[in-house]
This record gives structure tokens, C-alpha cells and sequence, in this order.
């Protein structure tokens, strides 16, 4: 687990600080690199309230760490930690950034023509993240209660 939020961690700060030194004016059609600093939540959401949402990333953070650490399949632990990573790299911006600690831009990087606002490898994984994970629980209940109803067909 912490592998993995580790390199969604290094990713997306790699990855911004390569767009924050080249100043890359990339893309093609419907995909662009545009370099925009968000001081709110994915899209801009809440953006006039950036010690809110740092706080807000500090909770997904930790209630994402707990999950992860309690979760007895991998899968989930693995999708979890997508989402702590990824709220980690957004944080660290938030914290690390100017305007200063707690209120810090986010540098989001990633255009695409047809959705409003930018994004980040952070962001990307924590959405992925979540999806994966709830695609993941579903799965394994439904091993679960296949296996329950084996058991039970085999003890009959």
C-alpha cells in the first residue's frame, strides 16, 4: 500500500514540476497541456475557500489511510492507496505552494477540450481511485456470497 501511494505521490510531483520548469504549450484537439493554479477543489470548486479544502484533503487523506489499512483485500488496499497518494501530491501543493501553507495552488496541468477546468495525475488517481475501489468491493462481495452458497451447498 504504501508502494503505491508513494508512486502516485512521486508521479504527480514529477510531473508538475516538469510543467512548472518547461512551460510546455502542448496538445492536440481535445487534449492540452494549460498550466492553471487552483486554489479550490477539482474543477474549482470551492475556490475562494482554500484553507477548507486543504482541510477537507487532509480528512480524505486519512479516512482513505485507515480504509486501506483495514481492508483485508489487496485490490481495496491498492485502489485506497491510489487515493491517499493522490491526496497527498494535492495537499503538498496546498501546503508547500504560494500563496503559503494551507492556501497554497494546486497546479493542475491537464486540459481536455470537453470538460470544464484542469486537472492532475492526483486528481486522476483519486477518482480512479475511488471508482476502482467500490468497482473492487463489489467484486468481492459477490465472491463472497458465490463462496457463501457453495458452502452452504456442499454442508446440505
Amino acid at each position: 500500500m504504501v508502494a503505491t501511494a508513494a508512486a502516485v505521490l512521486a508521479a504527480d510531483q514529477v510531473s508538475k514540476t516538469l510543467v512548472l520548469t518547461l512551460h510546455p504549450a502542448a496538445g492536440a484537439g481535445w487534449l492540452t497541456v494549460r498550466l492553471v493554479r487552483n486554489t479550490g477543489a477539482n474543477g474549482g470548486i470551492a475556490a475562494g475557500y482554500p484553507t477548507l479544502v486543504t482541510l477537507v484533503g487532509v480528512v480524505i487523506a486519512g479516512v482513505a489511510g485507515g480504509f486501506a489499512l483495514r481492508v483485508r483485500g489487496r485490490a481495496i488496499a491498492i485502489c485506497l492507496a491510489a487515493v491517499v497518494g493522490g491526496a497527498l501530491g494535492n495537499l503538498s501543493d496546498r501546503l508547500l505552494r504560494a500563496p503559503g501553507f494551507g492556501r497554497g495552488g494546486v497546479v493542475d496541468w491537464i486540459h481536455i477540450g470537453i470538460v470544464n477546468g484542469s486537472f492532475n495525475i492526483a486528481d486522476l488517481a483519486i477518482q480512479f481511485g475511488v471508482l476502482a475501489t467500490v468497482i473492487a468491493m463489489l467484486a468481492a462481495e459477490r465472491t463472497d456470497r458465490a463462496a457463501q452458497r457453495q458452502q452452504h451447498v456442499n454442508s446440505g
